[in-house]
């Protein structure tokens, strides 16, 4: 699969990838390489990488535990102070082999350590695949709430290798589907159709899947990189979403959602709400419906659960002014931003979820 160009880096597919990465190295000569991995991409992910590498650098490996809980100031703290006492210098350089959280936070350390170092993205899970490799985000949560701290920082190049999915859970693929899908509705009709269709990992069919879904994101943030615009499209189905997960990710009483589950209730949510004020097709609100509760099952969200997700609503890192902003859609293919959405038609829509 040919590159493609994001913003003053490249995305680089399979085999290519590596072939790439070691005349990076070689070009570049690193003081020091470190790979940020968790406990998953450490065990099934890095003995696959260190084979394909080839550098003289030594390289150092730096393990956090995973999960989302663990996307946080004091992570970045605890890396810090182990890159200072191992020598780290600017002429370093971190490569974050892993899912979203380690690709986000990892990129988010290399940027702030000595005013910012060199780093390369190796994404290990579909999610982090299709949702993390282009757009320059990179950030960490405050408390539940999701990416509150960040910045826009380029890696020097991020490198695609799907046979890392076969190290994966199936409700990971799942998880990431639900990004794949996102784009199909905003973006790319032919896509939603697809994802219809996808049966589980079969290497040709999510290649596509994966390259299609890079192209359109990279397109998206290519036009309007700091979310001026455009690129609101991408937070379809995050803004109720984001606040399930957190809600999920504060209660001890509830299992953890994933990212992807999260959103796949933002998208009918949202989808709802959009046919009640925008008249978006009921046919296909239905199809998205069942499409999704056909792949993730569905979430027990109690009535009394409903208020303490809008207050976290609040906090949406997308509002301004107070306002809790939406992107809603008037057909597929079709969006609006900044859509102002009452409590009463939230509630409406969570109600119309879990019937």
């Amino acid at each position: 699969m040919k590159s493609i160009q994001s913003y003053k880096y490249l995305i680089h597919f399979n085999k290519n990838s590596y072939a790439e990465i070691n005349s990076y190295l070689a070009d570049n000569l690193p003081t020091k390489i470190f790979v940020l991995v968790d406990e998953n991409s450490h065990e099934h992910c890095y003995p696959v990488f260190i084979q394909q590498v080839e550098t003289k650098s030594d390289i150092e490996i730096l393990e956090i535990e995973s999960g989302e809980e663990n996307k946080n100031i004091q992570t970045c703290i605890n890396l810090w102070n182990v890159l200072t006492e191992l020598g780290a210098d600017r002429n370093s350089l971190i490569i974050n082999l892993g899912g979203g959280v380690i690709t986000d936070m990892g990129g988010f350390v290399a940027s702030t350590f000595k005013r910012g170092i060199r780093f390369i993205n190796i994404p290990t899970t579909l999610l982090s695949m299709v949702d993390a490799s282009a757009g320059g985000k990179t950030g960490v949560d405050l408390g539940v709430l999701k990416n509150q701290v960040g910045m826009f920082s380029n890696p020097e190049m991020v490198l695609i290798d799907s046979q890392y999915l076969t190290t994966i859970s199936s409700r990971e693929m799942r998880s990431g589907m639900a990004e794949v899908i996102k784009y199909g509705l905003t973006y790319d009709a032919r896509l939603w159709d697809r994802s219809k269709n996808f049966t589980g990992f079969i290497a040709d069919e999510i290649d596509s899947l994966i390259y299609r879904s890079i192209e359109i994101k990279n397109e998206v943030v290519l036009k309007d990189p700091k979310e001026y615009g455009l690129r609101k499209v991408l937070n379809y189905g995050h803004t109720l979403g984001h606040a399930i997960e957190s809600y999920f990710l504060e209660s001890k009483n509830k299992e953890n959602l994933t990212h992807g589950e999260a959103i796949a209730i933002g998208m009918i949510t949202e989808a709802f709400i959009s046919y009640k004020l925008f008249n978006f097709p009921k046919n296909i609100l239905e199809e998205i419906k069942k499409h999704i509760i056909t792949i993730f099952g569905k979430t027990v969200i109690e009535k009394e659960e409903f208020s303490p997700i809008m207050e976290l609503l609040i906090h949406d890192k997308k509002n301004t002014n107070g306002d809790v902003n939406f992107v809603l859609l008037t057909n597929l293919e079709n969006y609006k931003f900044n859509c102002k959405v009452s409590k009463e038609l939230i509630v409406e829509s969570l109600d119309y979820y879990l019937s």
